[in-house]
């Protein structure tokens, strides 16, 4: 692993994080300038970059903007003594990793120095093993089965219904279906049924003669007409108006229509794709869906599941659409720890991959540093946290004492959160050593805790540290300092 640099002109500063670092076992070089670090750049790079904002001869905002340029996943964590608002908003707009106002606690500064340092070598393993983004993401079952079912239609102009929440990609879905069959060469044009007033759907749907209608001065093609040769993607099917629908079943019929106030006949070779988040069976049995609309519509199928039922989705999509919004705003990307994705997977996302996608746009814009914590999560979030903070909330120890059952809580009192077994074995073993006065209880029973935690992350993977490092939301360093302190190498 490269050094950690650290650039300040106050050598005291230089002393004491160098000093701490040692003790971490990180090897550090200290700059007392921004010029001499510029050089060393030539010819070598740091792990991570600790710079003071405020030097003779450069700025540390300058400094961040020559390293970024150099190496754009380099962390930097910018130090400043004057903490104002110009500070903070200047460094992270350079891409600063954090922001770390004097004085600090040195461990506090370390801690961070650290994150950075695990962060910093996650990315390496990422830039080592680049994965392109395919068209649609989703390695959970029930996405697999959306995929597999797009392959098998790839060859067909069967009509499609798609079902699903809100939010959930139906017309990502539609375009697949559309750029995967013998009609890709065509327009793909799509309308949402339930956005447009009911007095001019009709137009925009089958268009109309000039005159037609007050401001009608031009004669207009509608969607059927400009779908020909192509896909029609009819979303929000299910609130399309009565009348309506008949003219539209007689359209998939016979291929014949009129523009509104037309006369002639027209044909068009269209494809219908309908997508709706209504239960259409329900609508049919109310009377407000034409039952027959729904067999012609209702070919073949596909139901789109929700985020909150492919959770194992939501890190991989975080990281794209965090990706996607870095790209769309010209910045760089955020990066994202596991408890805050375990924080989204706990989510329900009731506005699914659409809420999502929105989420980390907030992240991108708002989140005050280049890594996303659990506590830089929006407000809806909030709930998760407490949620999560309350099932592990561990049993009053009266209550493990004496063994009382949830029913023998006194009147008025909230029954505990279950306590894990596990819990339990650990307390009676820390009580039985602390009876025998046993020295270093801690350290013995926390390393045996590591240990069978690295133990069994290395058994999962086979042997593979980065892959147990991963999973276990440790960086690589880390997870190798472990098994060389617990000796666990043989």
């Amino acid at each position: 692993m490269k050094p950690i640099w650290v650039v300040d002109d106050d050598q005291s500063i230089r002393f004491v994080l160098e000093k701490a670092l040692a003790r971490e076992q990180f090897a550090v070089r200290t700059f007392s300038n921004p010029r001499d670090v510029v050089k060393a750049l030539d010819e070598d790079a740091p792990q991570v970059l600790v710079s003071d904002i405020r030097m003779p001869g450069g700025s540390g905002i300058d400094l961040l903007t020559t390293v970024k340029a150099r190496h754009p996943g380099l962390p930097v964590i910018i130090m400043t003594a004057f903490s104002d608002l110009d500070s903070a908003v200047s460094a992270f707009q350079g891409g600063a990793f954090e922001y770390l106002p004097k004085p600090f606690d040195v461990n506090t500064a370390v801690d961070l120095i650290r994150r950075a340092v695990e962060e910093s070598l996650r990315e390496e393993v990422a830039e080592a093993t680049p994965v392109q983004a395919p068209e649609m993401l989703g390695q959970a079952p029930a996405m697999q089965d959306v995929f597999r079912a797009i392959g098998r239609l790839s060859q067909s102009n069967v009509t499609v219904m798609i079902t699903g929440e809100s939010g959930t990609g139906k017309e990502l879905v539609a375009r697949a279906l559309h750029k995967h069959s013998p009609r890709s060469q065509g327009p793909f044009v799509a309308i949402n049924t339930a956005a447009i007033p009911k007095d001019l759907l009709e137009s925009e749907l089958f268009g109309h003669e000039r005159g037609a209608f007050t401001g009608a001065q031009t004669t207009r093609r509608g969607r059927f007409e400009q779908a020909d040769g192509g896909t029609l993607f009819l979303d929000e099917i299910g609130d399309m108006p009565f009348d309506l629908q008949t003219r539209l079943l007689r359209v998939l019929s016979d291929g014949q229509f009129y523009r509104v106030g037309g006369h002639q006949p027209l044909k068009s070779n269209v494809r219908v794709i309908a997508a709706t988040h209504q239960n259409l069976e329900e609508r049919v049995r109310q009377g407000v869906f034409r039952e027959d609309l729904f067999h012609r519509l209702n070919v073949i199928r596909l139901r789109l599941p929700a985020l909150r039922e492919r959770r194992e989705d939501i890190p991989m999509l975080t990281r794209f659409f965090l990706g996607k919004s870095a790209r769309e705003l010209g910045v760089e990307a955020k990066r994202i720890t596991d408890a805050a994705l375990e924080r989204l997977a706990a989510f329900d996302f009731p506005g699914n991959v659409r809420q999502l996608e929105n989420l980390c746009h907030w992240l991108t814009v708002m989140a005050p540093a280049q890594v996303v914590e659990p506590k830089d999560l929006p407000p809806e979030l909030m709930g998760v946290q407490a949620g999560l903070a309350a099932a592990a909330e561990p049993v009053p120890a009266l209550l493990v004492q004496s063994g009382l059952p949830a029913a023998a809580v006194p009147p008025g009192e909230a029954p505990a959160p279950a306590v894990p077994s596990w819990l339990g074995d650990l307390e009676r073993e820390a009580r039985r050593r602390l009876d025998a006065g046993e020295a270093e209880v801690w350290d013995a029973l926390t390393r045996q805790f590591e240990g069978c935690l690295i133990h069994t992350a290395l058994d999962l993977t086979r042997g593979r540290r980065i892959e147990a490092a991963q999973r276990l939301g440790i960086g690589r360093n880390t997870i190798t300092r472990k098994i060389q302190e617990l000796g666990l190498e043989e």
